[in-house]
């Protein structure tokens, strides 16, 4: 697979069109300038990836499946067609089954925690970069702590002093977002997660979009914020753990 410049990406649209709930990678890309595109040939492409923090969007043709220069190791999203050439470049790779909300209209009203819950900005750096490794996963599609920060798209619970739940736009897509949200492990079952989500929800509906939601079958707390929120189910889903665990849920 070889990489695409920056400017040829729009040329990717037709391949990951119509949008859906759930993983947003192509558009998140092209949306924030994180991530990077490739092709199997040029001119006349016939397999398409979209990566970002090792998170992958693959279409075209199964066949023309190879790694780039970096391999693939991540969470791939692809027909089911793909996988045959995925386990081909990782003979141990993993189905991880998800299920995918969406949320059309007006979000559940929620009940406001005993925390801090704000928008994050310029200035808070240090704690979300010192958030644990269990859940620093949550900046990574939006360039870092840094990144995260910099955009004001992301939205924080502190709670003596400590920034213990944080909500963003994991993938910004054209017509949908999809929300990823963190709890720091000994700040869970206090409301945190749905907070932050519900003003996450709050900044994509107010942006013309359709908020999004993500998870595995076997993470109830994710669940039981989607539904407290008044996401419903759009459909049950799959990704590819290539050369990485699947995530205990």
């Amino acid at each position: 697979m070889l990489p695409l410049p920056p400017a040829e990406y729009p040329l990717l649209r037709p391949w990951f069109w119509p949008e859906r709930p759930g993983p947003l990678v192509y558009p998140h890309v092209t949306a924030t300038g994180h991530g990077r595109c490739l092709v199997d040939r040029l001119p006349g492409p016939r397999t398409v990836l979209a990566e970002v923090s090792g998170n992958y969007s693959v279409r075209g043709d199964a066949d023309h499946l190879t790694d780039p220069a970096e391999p693939i190791k991540g969470f791939v999203d692809a027909p089911e067609k793909f996988w045959p050439a995925l386990r081909r470049l990782d003979p141990s790779a993993q189905v991880w089954e998800r299920v995918i909300f969406g949320l059309p209209g007006e979000p559940a009203a929620t009940t406001a925690p005993a925390a801090e819950v704000r928008r994050l900005a310029d200035g808070d750096e240090a704690v979300v970069g010192a958030l644990s490794d269990d859940v620093g996963w949550i900046a990574s599609t939006l360039g870092g702590a840094t990144g995260l920060t910099h955009s004001g798209l992301g939205w924080g619970a502190f709670l003596d002093g400590r920034l213990a739940s944080v909500a963003v736009p994991f993938y910004l897509g054209e017509r949908y977002t999809d929300i990823g949200v963190v709890t720091e492990l000994e700040f869970r079952g206090r409301g945190l997660s749905t907070a932050c989500a519900a003003e996450v929800v709050a900044d994509i509906r107010r942006a013309g979009r359709i908020p999004s939601w993500s998870t595995s079958t076997d993470n109830p707390a994710s669940l039981g914020v989607a539904r407290r929120l008044g996401f419903r189910l759009v459909r049950e889903d799959r990704l590819y753990a290539v050369r990485t665990p699947v995530p205990a849920g």
